[in-house]
């Protein structure tokens, strides 16, 4: 299913590369609206989900690139209306150095040369149409794996459900949301802190299922493993002092056995160098 849009987008079969000259005028486009739309707990999930792949997420694999980003525009066409997703992941990618141009600054599917693999539904209210509208126009964008994240059960059973597209017919199948198959990661249910806040989030997981750490978390792996190594080089040279220490006694109560001997008169054995006890 999804495995196959991924592999016709590799070969530019979705939505091909275009020619200077046949790039759209965009000049009456839309690209931001400046309204404030998020809450709270919204914006710390997008960052949840888009901070660690940059700080702690090795890629798509060796030399490949990718872009994750929140509350950013994709335009298919010119004729379909756009969709911005509370996130999007888009591998093989990546964001233009003039990112300021307006035909630069969002994600124009002639630009970029394809759809995102994954974009992700933040649910916070009963309006959205994340089941309904939402989910159609992404297929209908030919995006391979839609997500929707619903920690109040609003929408949908369940917090999270992961679906696929079937490219021929465009519509989507609900899969395992543990490994998305092409992309080399993973969404899962976590409850703990972030920033602050306990609550139940989801967060990015590799192909082993282990969770893609934020900075801090990845900064505080690396502090306790300095730790450790610190812990562990005063236990050996604490071991080493005690050797030492053995030693040094042991050395001493020969020496002491070895006058005692001397004095009664008997010479200690020194033909191998040692004084036999």
């Amino acid at each position: 299913m999804a495995e196959a849009i991924l592999e016709a987008m590799a070969a530019n079969e979705v939505s091909g590369l275009l020619t200077l000259d046949e790039y759209p005028d965009i000049s009456q486009i839309v690209t931001e609206d400046d309204t404030p739309v998020d809450n709270f707990p919204s914006e710390k999930q997008q960052r949840l989900l888009t901070e660690p792949l940059y700080s702690s997420w090795a890629g798509p694999g060796q030399g490949r690139t990718f872009v994750v980003a929140a509350n950013v525009g994709l335009f298919a066409s010119l004729t379909q209306a756009p969709l911005v997703p509370d996130v999007f992941l888009s591998l093989d990618t990546q964001i233009a150095e003039d990112w300021w141009s307006k035909g630069k600054r969002t994600y124009f599917f002639w630009e970029f040369g394809k759809p995102p693999e994954v974009v992700i539904e933040l649910v916070s209210n009963q309006v959205g149409n994340e089941t309904s509208k939402k989910m159609e126009g992404y297929a209908r964008m030919g995006i391979a794996y839609y997500a929707i994240f619903d920690p109040m059960e609003q929408v949908q059973e369940g917090q999270l459900r992961v679906y696929a597209l079937d490219p021929g017919l465009r519509t989507y199948a609900e899969i395992d949301p543990s490994l998305l198959p092409g992309v080399g990661l993973g969404l899962t249910i976590w409850r703990g802190p972030y920033e602050g806040r306990e609550d139940v989030w989801i967060r990015w997981q590799d192909n082993r299922r282990i969770l893609i750490p934020t900075g801090a978390e990845r900064a505080e792996q690396e502090r306790q493993r300095t730790d450790q190594e610190r812990q562990r080089a005063n236990q050996e040279r604490q071991r080493a002092n005690q050797e030492h220490q053995r030693a040094n006694q042991e050395r001493q109560r020969a020496e002491r056995l070895a006058a005692q001997l001397r004095a009664l008169g008997i010479e200690p054995d020194a033909g191998n160098g040692k004084i036999d006890l």
